[in-house]
Order: C-alpha cells, then structure tokens, then sequence
C-alpha cells in the first residue's frame, strides 16, 4: 500500500470521529482499523506510526496504541 493511501485512509477514520469524546473517538478509530485493515496494513501503519507518524491526523497517533499488531503468520 502506498503512504499516501494509508494516510488519507486513517485520517478519514479520525475525521470521522472527531465530532465525538476524545477517548470514544480513540477506541472506535482503532476498532476501525483493528477489524477492517488486512495485518500487512496494519503492520505499515504501526511502522509508520513508530517512525514518528509523519502524515497523521493526532486522534490517528492516538489510536495508534489500540491497534493491534498482526501475528507473524497473518502478515
């Protein structure tokens, strides 16, 4: 997946939740990705993520920590 996809991708999730309560808005942006992103997504987003992020909307960054990392043999 190209950076720019993921990017625009996450941020859509996070503007979508901006309008609800921060630690609402943090879980659900991670359920989103958690149930919806194939492990091979998941692991360049938390690639990305542990390589500062650049790019993120912050409730993104933030969400970042509830995103589940994929097991060896999913990815």
């Amino acid at each position: 997946m190209e950076l720019r996809d993921m990017l625009r991708m996450a941020n859509q999730i996070a503007a979508f939740y901006h309008g609800y309560p921060n630690d609402e808005a943090v879980k659900e942006t991670a359920d989103h990705i958690n149930r919806f992103w194939e492990p091979r997504m998941r692991l360049a987003f938390l690639d990305h993520v542990a390589k500062g992020g650049k790019g993120f909307d912050p409730l993104v960054l933030e969400a970042a920590a509830l995103v589940r990392k994929p097991k060896a043999d999913a990815a």
